[in-house]
Parts: structure tokens; C-alpha cells; sequence
């Protein structure tokens, strides 16, 4: 018997995609979560993709809602989804929406802009309130405990980036 397609597809995990931004000499933005604590603050753009909506338009629209950012070229994509579970404390809170976890595409872009283009209040909602660029390989140590898995999964995926064009 095969397994049912919704079910491969993790049906209780919210559909997110996440973009990793390049800039031209390798590093990557990174922004600090609004009003979350240190040190597990730090993060790329990600967010939910509506019903219907294909996955890079999704993409392109958190970063511009995110970052301000439209001046990008796509570089690739992880293959398949990359999921994690919200952990209890988080489970039953109006983050979780009554998803069990999320399940993400993940998107790498080359930053084509100029760091003025970056505003992070773009879009009215404030995710982050400060930004950076860093190393694509410091990032697992940047995130909350319970997503480091899915990024050293992005990293691995998207390390042939840093430096290339």
C-alpha cells in the first residue's frame, strides 16, 4: 500500500518557504527577530505560503515584505520539504496556529541591490528590527534550538554559493 501523497507532504505542518540572501562577496543577511530575546535571535527571511500561491512567488513576496528587498537573482532551491516540529512551548501558542510544525522550500537569491534598498518596514509588520551580514555557516548557531536542524540543512544545500556568482 502506498502512502497517501497529503501524507507524504506532512498535511499537519504549516507550508513556509525560506530565502537565504547572498550578497556578491559570499555573506548573507541575517535579521534580528523583533522583541525576541538573545541569543537564539538572529535568522533569515521565512513565512507561510498562501493557499494557491506558487512557492518561489512566495518567496520573493517574504522577502520583499521582510527585508524591502526586490533586487535579487535566483541562484537555487532545496529540493523536496524540510520540516521540524514545534516544541512544546510553542505548540499550543498563537505562533503554532494549530500546525504541528512547519514544513519549508528554501530558496538561495544573489542580493543585486544596494544595501538602501533594505527596509525593514516595508511591509508595515516589523519581523525584524536590526540587520546584518554574516557567514552562511554561523547561521545554525543563530537560530532557536528547535529549527538548527533545517538550517544545517540549508547550509549544506547552499554553501556551493558563498563566493560563486
Amino acid at each position: 500500500m502506498t502512502v497517501p501523497a497529503a501524507e507524504q507532504d506532512l498535511p499537519r505542518h504549516r507550508p513556509n518557504v525560506g530565502v537565504v540572501l547572498f550578497q556578491a562577496d559570499g555573506r548573507v543577511w541575517l535579521g534580528r527577530r523583533n522583541q525576541q530575546p538573545p541569543p537564539y535571535n538572529w535568522q533569515f527571511p521565512q513565512g507561510g505560503v498562501d493557499a494557491g500561491e506558487d512557492l518561489l512567488d512566495a518567496a520573493r513576496r517574504e522577502l520583499a515584505e521582510e527585508t524591502g528587498v526586490t533586487s535579487a537573482r535566483l541562484l537555487g532551491r532545496t529540493e523536496g520539504w524540510i520540516s521540524y516540529d514545534f516544541p512544546p512551548e510553542v505548540a499550543g501558542s498563537k505562533m503554532a496556529r494549530g500546525w504541528m510544525g512547519q514544513k519549508q522550500v528554501w530558496f538561495a537569491f544573489r542580493f543585486t541591490g544596494d544595501d538602501s534598498e533594505i527596509d525593514l518596514e516595508a511591509h508595515g509588520e516589523v519581523e525584524f528590527d536590526a540587520w546584518r551580514w554574516g557567514t552562511l555557516d554561523e547561521t545554525p548557531e543563530l537560530i532557536v534550538p528547535f529549527k538548527r536542524g533545517v538550517y544545517e540543512q540549508v547550509v549544506s544545500a547552499f554553501e556551493r554559493f558563498v563566493g560563486s556568482d
